[in-house]
């Protein structure tokens, strides 16, 4: 090749100095032009020479080298045989070890023995070297595709599942449950606790980012940059955290004082604190069940329905009386949503519960002075008003050999009715005055009757119902009004 180039030249330069008068310069200046060009591709082939002479020894090395810059699994190999290869490779699968590194510092290590490791085949090395074209070499440093492989490889899926069971991070002993923030009621307010993050991993990540690992011969696993801790959804900072305890310091703020004549009730934070359910979002509600355990307690104590009272008779004894439906009784469920509503305003109110039914007064005698008294025992009524006596007279109650004996009781007047036909069974009765006070049982005249007191009720009383003189009947009836107690007793 060099000495064509040497022709060459000579053959340009035996041209120029024989047609040098021909292009108009001076034979001197033209010859030494031409030498140094001539110089100038000498030395220009000489240096391609010597390139393709390189390149040709380094595509000879190649055959059977990789190229330099190769790695597989991330180790070099560069210029390395497909034997050489092998070696290395087998000697590093054999002392691989996976280093899982964990909050506060903790390591723990799956080593290859543990799960059985191994090369899939030894044949994707050669098929990796057969790849690299020997000639192309030098196009290996711009595409580094070609210089790069995964080698693949086996484990026993089983041991390794075995192996994550038993980390120690794993060891009930050892987990810290992650929390979310939560909030402690101090001082008349709610504060906010901080959330806990924990320790504790979910194993399905972390069994998927070990064998990921195993796969690609990755030798570190760092649990906190791999997500595998189960985290807590919010933060003490999160808006939903703040705009809970805000709302909760808005509620507890409430304070209801309920009056029951003479004595109160105050509600306050102090026990509102406890009726808060605040849900996986921190949505704040109130829990009505708690709510309704509060004025099931006010029902309790101040309710009077049915309750025993002490009762001083016509006759001048003092008796218990209990039963009957007259008296104090709170409407539940109306208070319940009562009560929540106010609360929800954070408002300081004083308010009576919501009542199905009142009493006079609240008093230990909420029956007042107003009241109708029926002594079964001795048949006999009397009607008071504003303390002062109406009328009295004997009556006739329920017929006690067939079962129908008038209850006791306090009741109250449902509502009066003139001129009503009683109807039952086996009678159909119409009476001037209708004055009902216990369901169908109620005081009413009876001109069937001549005769009215004595032990007529005992083998021919009446089916529950107090019957009266005309004449008691009409005064009671013109001077009582609805809801007027009525006590029945033997």
């Amino acid at each position: 090749m060099l000495s064509k180039i040497y022709k060459m030249m000579a053959f340009r330069r035996k041209y120029v100095k024989n047609n040098y008068e021909k292009l108009g310069y001076r034979r001197e200046d033209t010859m030494e032009i031409v030498d140094r060009r001539n110089k100038i591709v000498a030395k220009m082939a000489i240096f391609i020479c010597a390139l393709l002479i390189v390149y040709l020894f380094a595509s000879m090395y190649f055959i059977k080298h990789l190229y330099f810059g190769s790695k597989i699994n991330g180790r070099d190999v560069s210029g390395k045989t497909v034997e050489e290869i092998k070696k290395q490779m087998t000697s590093e699968l054999n002392t691989y070890t996976l280093n899982i590194r964990e909050r506060d510092g903790k390591k723990e290590q799956i080593k290859a023995r543990d799960i059985n490791l191994k090369y899939k085949s030894d044949e994707q090395f050669q098929n990796f070297k057969d790849e690299q074209n020997p000639f192309k070499w030098a196009l290996s440093f711009l595409n580094t595709k070609s210089s790069n492989m995964t080698a693949e490889v086996l484990y026993n899926k089983e041991q390794l599942t075995k192996q994550v069971d038993n980390l120690s991070c794993f060891t009930s002993s050892n987990i810290i449950e992650p929390k979310e923030p939560s909030f402690k009621y101090v001082g008349n307010s709610f504060n906010i606790v901080d959330q806990v993050k924990g320790n504790k991993v979910d194993k399905d990540i972390l069994l998927k980012c070990v064998s990921d690992a195993v796969s690609k011969m990755e030798t570190t696993i760092d649990l906190e940059s791999a997500n595998c801790y189960i985290t807590p959804k919010y933060t003490s900072k999160s808006e939903n955290v703040i705009k809970a305890r805000d709302v909760l310091n808005k509620y507890v703020a409430s304070k209801v004082t309920y009056t029951f004549g003479d004595s109160k009730e105050i509600l306050d934070g102090s026990t509102i604190n406890k009726w808060f359910i605040v849900d996986d979002n921190f949505n704040v509600t109130l829990d009505e069940e708690k709510v309704k355990e509060y004025v099931k307690s006010l029902a309790n104590t101040y309710n009077t329905v049915g309750k025993t009272r002490s009762f001083h008779t016509s006759s001048g004894n003092t008796l218990n009386v209990s039963g009957g439906t007259y008296g104090w009784q709170i409407n539940i469920n109306k208070e319940v949503q009562d009560l929540i509503g106010v609360i929800k305003q954070g408002q300081a109110v004083t308010k009576e519960p919501v009542y199905n039914q009142t009493a006079v007064s609240h008093s230990s005698n909420d029956i007042g002075n107003t009241y109708v008294e029926i002594d079964m025992g001795n048949q006999h009524m009397w009607f008071y008003k504003n303390g002062s006596l109406i009328v009295e007279g004997d009556i006739v109650t329920g017929n006690v050999s067939l079962n129908t004996a008038t209850p006791g009781g306090i009741y109250k007047l449902e509502y009066k009715e003139k001129n009503a036909t009683l109807k039952g069974q086996d009678y159909n009765s119409p009476v001037s005055f209708w004055m009902p006070f216990n369901g169908g049982i109620g005081i009413h005249d009876a001109s069937w009757r001549s005769v009215f007191g004595g032990e007529i009720y005992k083998t021919n009383g009446s089916h529950g119902c107090v019957n009266s003189p005309y004449g008691l009947a009409q005064t009671i009836f013109r001077n009582i009004d609805v809801g007027t107690p009525i006590v029945c007793y033997y």
